[in-house]
């Protein structure tokens, strides 16, 4: 075929991956389907032997072996009751101040988030446990929702992430660097949501009121022990699972493998563990792992097939045709990457993104690690912006039905404004994403 030709089917693959997607075709099956159909005027009978290429690069790389073990370490920590243990530990500290709820909210989404690194599962857990809670201490609708869905959202950039994982296998670049770069920008996202729930609180206090100081009939020695029995061993866990990457001392999947037998560890020692308990993790683990894996490599067809149409080239075309700037570049791809977040889910951006994206970005000698960390910012904004926003449609798989989708979008939007803060920070002041890396690993 011509290049004119090729270019001309680039073109068309992105509309019709939209047309099964909106025609409510599950992403993943969408991206094979428009890779195989595509494909064929390409490679023609050969195409199942470049897909069976494909997949085997994917199923032999040691850096996505870390996401099943961290998904099971997660779900291990989930269905031994260790997440509702942590929950009531930190309820019992700030329960009783204004906003106490919202406070335990975003703390425990902070700490699941760091122990499973699954977006969606974070929220699901939490909220419920969360939403009743609040429902129950009249908190105001959209608080608790938006609380929720941004307490979720945290499972996109605190580590280990399977985003960061997922976005180091793409561009071949250290899970380490990604996981150092992303905590100090993790880190002011939680404290702006913290700042918000606290100063509304504080202006509204009919909107988040303190509990009932008969639910929290604890002595300070009943405290320390609920924390050094619930808070504490859990904290451990994750300090020695990033500790060990961040340290050097283990490669991700090494610490993520140390990460599941620690969670199982925990579960006999919180006399939990039983084969039901055991099952339940390994099923869930499964699932949410063939979710991950199929929809990569569908979108691992699906870019490498736009890219032999020749639409890595048109995309440069683009770019040095209208001589844009460092800048002006990374304004495009984050804008790109924010509007396919409003359609499809974070892994099928990546993969589809990543693979034009990287190579131009480092032809324009952008920091690859900064621009990786206000990625994940954006995906995470996405996450929580309607129309499409997956965090409101997994709060409304849990929550009861007086909390309208009004009462979400209402929600949400505090929340989309505090992390847009942060990716303007991140843009302005790059060492907030290259600072702890470089002192952690000389990068």
């Amino acid at each position: 075929m011509g290049p004119v030709a090729d270019i001309s089917l680039a073109v068309f693959m992105f509309p019709m991956l939209f047309i099964l997607v909106f025609a409510g075709i599950p992403v993943a099956l969408s991206l094979i389907t428009t890779a195989f159909f595509f494909g064929l005027f390409e490679f023609g009978m050969n195409l199942p032997t470049q897909f069976h290429s494909r997949m085997y690069d994917v199923s032999s790389n040691f850096i996505l072996a870390a996401i099943p073990l961290f998904v099971f370490m997660g779900a291990m920590l989930e269905r031994a009751g260790i997440a509702a243990k942590l929950f009531e530990a930190i309820k019992i500290w700030f329960g009783g101040f204004r906003g106490g709820l919202g406070i335990t909210t975003i703390i425990m989404c902070g700490i699941f988030a760091a122990s499973s690194g699954v977006v969606g599962a974070v929220e699901i857990v939490v909220g419920l446990m969360a939403i009743p809670a609040m429902m129950k201490a009249k908190y105001s609708k959209d608080l608790a929702a938006g609380t929720v869905c941004a307490g979720g959202s945290l499972g996109t950039t605190i580590p280990p992430s399977v985003v960061i994982i997922v976005y180091a296998s793409i561009t071949e670049m250290s899970v380490g660097d990604l996981f150092a770069g992303i905590v100090i920008p993790a880190g002011i996202i939680v404290a702006l949501f913290l700042i918000y729930i606290v100063g509304r609180c504080i202006l509204q206090p009919s909107a988040g009121p303190g509990l009932d100081p008969a639910e929290l009939q604890y002595s300070l020695g009943e405290k320390l022990w609920l924390a050094l029995t619930a808070l504490f061993p859990a904290a451990l866990l994750v300090l020695c699972v990033l500790g060990s990457i961040f340290a050097g001392i283990a490669a991700p999947t090494e610490a993520a493998a140390v990460g599941a037998v620690g969670a199982v560890i925990l579960s006999i020692a919180y006399r939990q563990f039983n084969w039901k308990v055991l099952v339940e993790a390994l099923t869930q683990t499964v699932k949410i792992t063939s979710m991950v894996m199929l929809i990569v490599i569908g979108g691992i067809f699906f870019a490498s097939v736009f890219i032999v149409h020749g639409g890595d080239d048109l995309v440069s075309r683009v770019v040095e045709g209208n001589n844009l700037g460092p800048i002006q570049i990374i304004i495009v791809f984050l804008i790109v990457v924010f509007i396919l977040g409003f359609v499809l889910d974070w892994i099928s951006v990546l993969i589809i993104v990543l693979p034009i994206s990287d190579p131009i970005i480092r032809a324009a000698e952008i920091d690859p690690l900064w621009f990786g960390v206000m990625v994940c910012i954006i995906l995470q904004t996405s996450y929580l912006t309607p129309p499409m926003a997956p965090s409101i449609f997994y709060l409304r798989s849990i929550a009861p039905r007086d909390i309208t989708y009004i009462d979400m979008y209402k929600g949400v939007a505090p929340f989309v404004v505090a992390q847009m803060i942060t990716l303007a920070l991140v843009a302005m002041y790059p060492s907030m994403a290259t600072w702890l890396p470089s002192i952690l690993f000389g990068f």
